[in-house]
């Protein structure tokens, strides 16, 4: 399956893709408010695709790599994902993304964030969608506001503030 934004597109992970999601995953930088530590194997990484390719197949629904479609540029990833255990919440649909530092402040983020909203309200028939990101990074905060979730309140993770966003389907 493949989707489009206006500048990017997603396709659903594969195990081929182990070598560019070690690229993004290792990399410290993307790792700064993540609350835990940069890959330093591909076999960490083999392991998360796949539970991304097992989301596919239970859920419909998972994070999918991202491409600018000017280049075909590996540019990160974008999605949804059925969560469990996050603050308090059991089962909850999160909108996410993770992207190359190089691709940092060009507004790829919002724009992944907006289609995959739209995306589950419309496509999959979602009713609320929620994300979290820590208060420290403020540039996801401000991606995540900017796609019209809004700020419902604040946890402990890790020792650190995070903050909990919502969005609800209107009707």
């Amino acid at each position: 399956m493949i989707l489009q934004s206006e500048r990017l597109y997603y396709r659903e992970f594969t195990a081929a893709d182990d070598v560019l999601l070690f690229q993004l995953d290792s990399n410290p930088e993307v790792h700064r408010y993540l609350g835990n530590n940069p890959v330093t194997h591909i076999d960490q990484v083999r392991e998360y695709l796949a539970s991304v390719i097992d989301q596919y197949a239970a859920n419909s629904i998972g994070r999918m790599a991202a491409f600018l479609k000017e280049t075909d540029e590996f540019i990160g990833w974008g999605g949804l994902k059925l969560e469990s255990n996050v603050n308090g919440h059991d089962r909850f649909y999160d909108i996410g993304y993770r992207l190359l530092p190089q691709f940092w402040g060009r507004g790829y983020a919002t724009e992944s964030a907006k289609f995959f909203i739209s995306y589950g309200f419309n496509q999959l028939n979602i009713s609320v969608i929620n994300a979290t990101a820590l208060r420290a990074n403020s540039a996801s905060c401000n991606a995540l506001i900017k796609s019209g979730l809004r700020e419902i309140e604040t946890f402990d993770y890790k020792g650190e503030e995070a903050v909990w966003f919502e969005i609800i389907r209107q009707y």
